[in-house]
């Protein structure tokens, strides 16, 4: 192999580990969880206490993000998640998520079960609703070794060669137990102007420990997540529904505002449209539309931060699919006003 081709291997590496400490390190940037555009249609990562709200038996959520496509191996985050209502006050629900980027195969993974308490109603017929969630599960950080080069493998008569024996000692792969825990107000009452929702959610109570670390005895930090939002209706056509983000990771935040409004096109089918924006990092525009009891919707970000000139000005995409599965008799008869999408 020509030292030009070993430079082109070691700037991707380079590369890859750049965008990560980047994207950890920089407060109001990222933090070191994946994150969402479309946060709110994949409620599992956002507060185990969404889990079973909404107006159904069971509900199927899928979600891909595809970030910084111009990166040799970029970012590609996939999630799913279950979850099941129950008519005793308690839902259940369980999600899998996978990040992966990078030349050297690095792989981010967590499977959590979660499980909410619905049982604390109050107000008129009780649509005011407070909910308490807990998650349990692990997670998982890995990368392959064998697919990074280093200094010591360069010979300066033969060159670069992967048999070359490194002295590097990595350890490649992190597993640990993790929990967390939300809780989560909501206004379902029908026929109101507005309906309030809100919640707070953290992550990583266990502190699990990041072998990946400078020493390797570091720990996770807590996620702190804050989220709200309200549905105004215009008229019986019409909604728009405002929300608002505020994440904190260690050092890193993150903070999110935007709205959608919704157009009610006939009894099964609505139109979605609308815009976040990420302080200091993106605007993102979201579509979406509702055919009987399935939801697409995507999202695209637009970078205005300096790290949109790390990685030459690309952007991210989102994509999401929700299937909401109902007995044949719906209950109750009147609408139920979710707290999301």
């Amino acid at each position: 192999m020509c030292k030009k081709n070993l430079q082109l291997r070691i700037f991707r590496n380079v590369m890859f580990f750049s965008l990560a400490f980047f994207s950890a390190s920089q407060e109001g940037r990222a933090q070191v969880d994946p994150h969402f555009s479309q946060y709110y249609v994949y409620p599992s990562w956002l507060n185990p206490a969404l889990t079973g709200a909404f107006d159904g038996t069971y509900r199927v959520s899928g979600i891909y993000r595809n970030q910084w496509g111009n990166v040799s191996a970029p970012f590609k985050t996939p999630g799913v998640s279950l979850d099941l209502t129950t008519d005793k006050h308690i839902n259940f629900g369980g999600s899998i998520l996978s990040q992966k980027a990078g030349d050297g195969g690095y792989t981010y993974t967590t499977a959590y079960g979660n499980v909410a308490y619905t049982g604390v109603r109050f107000g008129p017929q009780e649509f005011k609703r407070l909910v308490f969630g807990l998650q349990l599960g692990f997670i998982q950080r890995r990368f392959d070794p064998s697919k990074l080069t280093f200094g010591d493998q360069w010979n300066p008569v033969t060159g670069y060669s992967s048999s070359n024996p490194s002295s590097e000692v990595i350890n490649s792969k992190n597993s640990n137990f993790d929990a967390g825990a939300g809780v989560m107000y909501y206004d379902a009452q029908p026929g109101k102007k507005t309906n309030f929702f809100g919640g707070y959610a953290v992550s990583h109570l266990t502190r699990p420990e990041d072998k990946f670390s400078a020493y390797g005895n570091a720990r996770l930090p807590m996620r702190h997540t804050f989220h709200a939002g309200a549905r105004i209706n215009i008229n019986d056509q019409f909604s728009i529904t405002p929300n608002a983000l505020f994440l904190k990771q260690g050092t890193a935040t993150e903070t999110m505002l935007g709205a959608y409004g919704k157009v009610k096109v006939n009894a099964s089918n609505d139109f979605m449209i609308g815009v976040n924006y990420r302080f200091d990092d993106a605007l993102s525009p979201f579509v979406g539309f509702t055919y009987n009891n399935l939801l697409i919707s995507a999202a695209y970000d637009v970078n205005t931060s300096d790290l949109g000139k790390l990685v030459k000005g690309t952007n991210s995409f989102e994509i999401s699919l929700t299937f909401i599965g109902r007995k044949s008799v719906k209950t109750p008869e009147v609408e139920f006003v979710c707290p999301r999408l």
